[in-house]
């Protein structure tokens, strides 16, 4: 698999990341091995996961499966932190918490150091730079090699990643950003992704297929064994089920028909092939639907092609985020 460079930095990552949000929950440590093994095998190196998917079990399944399945020097591991289990303050960007959670997920990965740190959202309860320098504490330490955030808007990644270049002392230059980016979710292009662009920080998507739905699945029906099928995955996948999604879907199915793929390898291409993209990062319940993903990485998308499919997913960009001449 290709490696890219994750932002402005030295660190090179597979260029299709592997993620952990079921694991511990609906993904078994079969299953997980299964995934982790073909992943490894086909040159995949960037594994995400964070401190809250299964309360913790994603991270200790996968330290467990890296200590006799495939060696922590072949992974690019990434988790995040920040998340909490509060109604009245769903994150906590804290140094206090920050560190606590990163000692706790050290722990239960079973390593001494984590590639690549993630802030898992924007705390508007914290000052940012006392998050901020959560993440200077980690990497200086040695805990931590990089740093980035997540789910941050367009003014809150510039205000972090200018913070950290500018600041006196010594700080840590963000890395990369993780956030949602498919066909059928495109805000990062008004904000987000010209900042990632201008200050050299790489993007992680996360659902790269839409929650599952670019894959065409969902076009007659509910799959009883889907996601938008779950008690805990419905409310998940059914923004995305909507008469606008369905054109889109239908477009990517007509664009994979024409080019003997699958829609799942167009919707993928598409994303992975965006400027400012480092690595989409694909949730998949089994190894066959990782392998099939897997699979995108000879496939490039016809310029014709592309084109179709930004016009029929082209977001509304208006002042003051595009093109405020034409007002």
């Amino acid at each position: 698999m290709e490696q890219r460079h994750l932002g402005r930095t030295g660190l090179r990552v597979s260029r299709i990341g592997l993620g952990t949000l079921t694991w511990g929950r609906d993904t078994d440590e079969h299953d997980a091995a299964d995934m982790l093994k073909a992943f490894w095998e086909a040159g995949g190196t960037l594994v995400d996961t964070a401190d809250v998917y299964g309360d913790g079990e994603a991270e200790y399944l996968l330290g467990r499966l890296m200590e006799g399945l495939v060696p922590r020097h072949d992974l690019i591991v990434s988790t995040k932190a920040g998340s909490v289990p509060d109604p009245d303050r769903r994150f906590d960007g804290s140094r206090g918490h920050l560190l606590a959670a990163l000692d706790a997920s050290l722990t239960r990965l079973g390593t001494d150091y984590i590639d690549v740190w993630h802030v898992h959202a924007y705390d508007p309860y914290t000052p940012l730079e006392e998050t901020l320098q959560a993440l200077d504490l980690a990497v200086s330490s040695g805990r931590v090699r990089y740093a980035g955030v997540s789910n941050f808007c367009g003014w809150q990644l510039a205000k972090a990643a200018t913070w950290q270049l500018a600041a006196p002392g010594t700080r840590t230059r963000l890395a990369s950003t993780q956030m949602e980016y498919s066909l059928l979710q495109r805000g990062v292009e008004r904000e987000v992704l010209p900042a990632a662009l201008d200050l050299g920080i790489g993007m992680l998507p996360s659902s790269p297929l839409g929650r599952g739905v670019l894959t065409g699945k969902y076009r007659d029906g509910l799959p009883t064994d889907s996601r938008g099928a779950s008690d805990h995955l419905a409310p998940f996948v059914e923004p995305y089920l909507d008469d606008t999604a369905g054109r889109i879907v239908d477009a990517v199915t007509t664009a994979a028909d024409g080019l003997a793929v699958t829609p799942l390898q167009v919707a993928l291409a598409w994303v992975r092939d965006r400027p400012g993209v480092t690595a989409p990062v694909i949730g998949a319940r089994t190894a066959q639907q990782l392998t099939a993903a897997l699979s995108v990485e000879t496939l490039s998308l016809p310029d014709e092609i592309c084109r179709a499919l930004d016009d029929v997913s082209a977001p509304v960009h208006r002042y003051p985020d595009h093109d405020w001449s034409t007002l």
